[in-house]
């Protein structure tokens, strides 16, 4: 979302005040990328986990105020929903033993900020969406007290003007009305940030585009939404249609909608903030009152608030992030796609299959991008979020094949070469890849888990949805902190 904002509206002066602002922005921002005015020597990674917040009843716990003020680590956030928040953890090389170092870094805070959470009647739970969630929990009243929320939910109701419709189409169909942006809050997401040169962006942003559907397929986790069996990763078609600002007649025009997958491989950076200016309107028009271009005049680092609060209000799967840090800017590849969870040494095998593939192919002497269309790439992450780890995809030189192949036959050994280029640890490389491979070998991610265990819990134990969705939450969340990864869990 970018920088807080407090309670306020918005004339028509404040908008076309903010839009001049924003395209100055952009300007300046060309011209930092000309004279190359970024920090290049020590590429960092980066992690932020969403959580939500159960009750001793497995059910959502409004309890995020709460629970930060007992938590009062500055590691942790608010989020969207009164049951959300989320730790960001402190940017790492990936060097040596960077990704133990994540890990051991994301357990001690999660498990310390546990403790506190429970002796308020609280914990916490790594999960896409929480499948206790009912219609009646996401409402205006658990909006997050933050004033950026509720101004976030006027101006896109108001660029509406109508209720959004919800209506997914998995296993199980689901047909709802939501008068909030609530049902946002019900997507946990994990992000990785990996900070990449200007000259570099386009190759690493290009790959991150062409396996976002196989990040999804291995690590989907959210198949369960309103006490329905949906898509295998529903957070992607649910976070599409609860911020989606346009009505059905500019959906007809061909309009672009905010959270989007993109519709082009891109050859600079500039592209992705352009795209942004030329095609959205502002959501929070917020003017800032730094001159960039004086700034910039002057030696100085600027801030370009308007360019990067605009950014955060487009919801790309793999977002461009302008960022200023210890005086110097820098450049990021914020890559969006995966749920949370469900264990820690799951998330960051994730984030070693992601780092590792995406290297790989960023420096290969072929680009992927030059031999698949970006709509094969985006198909592939419609069919991996609706399927799951049982999807097929289309891979140049393959043809169409099942995800799990392709995984084991020619990603994996790309992760592997991905990784070696970082410098990690040997050791680490093949301990969190063989995660990723069980996973493949198994057939059983977070997703599969959940609906294997509903199923159970329903035939052999006879208990009603509800009361299954309450039991699946409360192995999950035993399972969770074990920090076995996911294809050992058993079956209830």
């Amino acid at each position: 979302m970018g920088e807080d904002v407090g309670v306020r509206t918005f004339s028509r002066e404040d908008r076309a005040r903010y839009r001049d602002k924003v395209r100055r922005c952009l300007d300046v921002f060309a011209e930092m990328l000309r004279e190359s005015r970024f920090d290049l020597d020590r590429p960092m990674t980066g992690v932020e986990i969403e959580l939500n917040l159960v009750d001793e009843a497995s059910n959502p716990a409004m309890r995020n105020a709460d629970v930060l003020a007992a938590i009062a680590d500055e590691s942790f956030q608010t989020e969207l929903g009164q049951f959300n928040i989320e730790i960001n953890v402190p940017p790492r090389r990936l060097t040596g033993t960077g990704t133990a170092e994540f890990e051991e870094y994301v357990r001690a805070s999660l498990n310390a900020a546990e403790v506190k959470a429970r002796a308020i009647g609280a914990h916490m739970v790594m999960i896409g969406i929480l499948p206790t969630l009912r219609p009646e929990h996401l409402t205006a009243e658990t909006l997050s007290a933050n004033p950026r929320y509720k101004l976030l939910n006027e101006q896109i109701f108001a660029a509406r003007g109508e209720d959004l419709p919800i209506a997914i189409s998995g296993v199980e169909r689901l047909a709802v009305t939501a008068d909030t942006i609530t049902p946002e809050a019900a997507c946990t997401s994990t992000q990785f940030h990996l900070q990449v040169s200007p000259a570099q962006f386009a190759d690493y942003w290009n790959a991150a585009q062409a396996v976002a559907g196989i990040q999804v397929a291995v690590g989907a986790n959210s198949p369960l939404f309103f006490g329905r069996e949906l898509w295998r990763e529903t957070r992607i078609p649910l976070f599409q249609q609860a911020t989606d600002t346009r009505s059905e007649e500019i959906k007809a025009q061909g309009v672009r909608p905010r959270v989007w997958f993109g519709e082009r491989w891109i050859t600079s950076v500039f592209d992705l903030f352009e795209e942004n200016v030329r095609y959205f309107p502002a959501l929070l028009p917020v003017c800032d009152p730094e001159d960039p271009a004086q700034a910039l005049a002057a030696g100085e680092v600027p801030n370009l608030a308007e360019l990067r609060l605009h950014n955060g209000t487009v919801y790309r799967w793999n977002r461009p992030v302008y960022d200023v840090s210890r005086g110097r800017p820098h450049l990021r590849v914020e890559n969006r796609v995966l749920p949370a969870g469900p264990t820690v040494l799951d998330t960051i095998a994730n984030g070693a299959f992601y780092f590792g593939l995406v290297r790989a192919l960023a420096e290969s002497d072929r680009p992927l991008w030059s031999q698949m269309s970006f709509s094969a790439a985006e198909e592939n992450f419609t069919s991996c979020a609706r399927h799951g780890i049982d999807a097929q995809v289309f891979w140049p030189g393959l043809g169409y094949l099942p995800v799990t192949e392709l995984v084991l036959r020619r990603l994996l050994p790309m992760a592997h070469h991905g990784l070696d280029r970082w410098g990690l640890d040997p050791g680490e490389r093949d301990r969190l890849l063989g995660i990723i491979e069980q996973r493949c070998l198994t057939g059983r991610n977070g997703a599969t888990w959940q609906v294997e265990t509903l199923h159970r819990l329903e035939t052999a134990d006879h208990l009603d949805r509800p009361a299954a969705l309450r039991e699946v939450v409360r192995h999950y969340v035993d399972l969770m902190h074990s920090n076995r990864p996911v294809h050992e869990w058993p079956i209830p």
